[in-house]
């Protein structure tokens, strides 16, 4: 693994050797409104029970039984909706507490549960906030790039969406090890060092020592996006790459990827289905390790917080 000293945050990582990601999103359900039904408090009521039933101790036992060692959540994507209370998101959105962010905190309720096992807990979060909604969207500085033409991020934009997070990261302080910040592009966003720096900063107001990787889209090899990057981004389709050092300029190879599988055997993040054996992620795992880095891998997660069997017998024991 050649003369690379991880710092102790980097090293934290690396012996836990491998963890969960899970997408938990409201519109990874295509809820059909009732005739007669107001569609937006539809929308919310569902949103808080879905969050309600989410039942954390059956998740932090599930990830102790195949071995996990750390464990991911999305906080949100696209939408309004994220898993938390924020009185930031509300104030800036204009909207009501439970109408967007949900009425429990599941982030608090899930850190005492995974604590008991000792499984670590890292947060995703978006460069790009509540874009799918026009409304919030607009208020939060950034247009919806679905329904109009493509916006360049600004300080404006990073300001509000940050400060959004940052009411996060202070109440979970170091009990969150690392933040995952997808959208960061180049591309279209013209996300640069300086953007970027946005986040950095935020994620260690709660943990001066919390890893921040900014996600630059799928690529043939794992680079560091960030100059400030402890750990990479390393979003993969596939489980099959291996990383050539220890050392990306300073962060550690991270390659998280879908083990999911769609009805014609392609990958699908957050999905059922199972593309690989158990005996294959072992070698993959290993082979990861030994070349220095760490392998996050995306299983889908069900109403009832269980998780597909094929899936958990997939990563048992890695």
């Amino acid at each position: 693994m050649g003369n690379f000293v991880l710092s102790p945050a980097q090293k934290r990582m690396y012996d836990r050797r491998w963890g969960v990601f899970n997408h938990f999103l409201y519109f990874e359900k295509n809820y059909e409104v009732p005739e007669g039904v107001e569609p937006v408090q539809f929308h919310i009521d569902n949103w808080n029970k879905r969050v309600d039933m989410f039942d954390v101790e059956r998740v932090a036992r599930q990830l102790h039984e195949v071995g996990a060692g750390y464990y991911f959540i999305t906080i949100m994507q696209g939408h309004k909706y994220t898993l938390a209370p924020n009185a930031t998101f509300d104030r800036i959105a204009g909207t009501k507490p439970g109408e967007a962010c949900a009425r429990r905190d599941l982030i608090a309720d899930l850190i005492p549960e995974l604590a008991k096992y000792d499984i670590d807990l890292y947060l995703y979060y978006t460069g790009d906030g509540p874009y799918n909604d026009p409304v919030i969207g607009r208020r939060m500085g950034f247009r919806s790039w679905c329904v109009e033409p493509m916006e360049t991020v600004n300080e404006a934009f990073l300001e509000n969406w940050t400060s959004v997070m940052e009411e996060y990261a202070v109440r979970y302080g170091d009990a969150v090890k690392g933040w995952w910040i997808d959208g960061c592009y180049e591309d279209g966003f013209l996300y640069n060092q300086k953007l970027l720096a946005y986040y950095d900063r935020t994620a260690k107001k709660g943990n001066p020592n919390v890893l921040v990787a900014m996600n630059h889209g799928v690529h043939d090899d794992l680079f560091k996006w960030y100059e400030k990057e402890e750990i990479t981004a390393g979003e993969y389709n596939d489980l099959d790459y291996i990383p050539k050092s220890n050392n990306i300029d300073g962060a550690m190879p991270h390659i998280l990827a879908p083990i999911g599988s769609d009805a014609k055997g392609r990958f699908a993040w957050c999905g059922g289905g199972c593309r690989y054996t158990n005996e294959y992620l072992k070698e993959y795992v290993r082979k990861v390790n030994e070349a220095g880095g760490v392998v996050t891998i995306d299983i889908g997660i069900k109403d009832d917080s269980t998780y597909y069997p094929e899936q958990l017998e997939a990563i048992r024991g890695l």
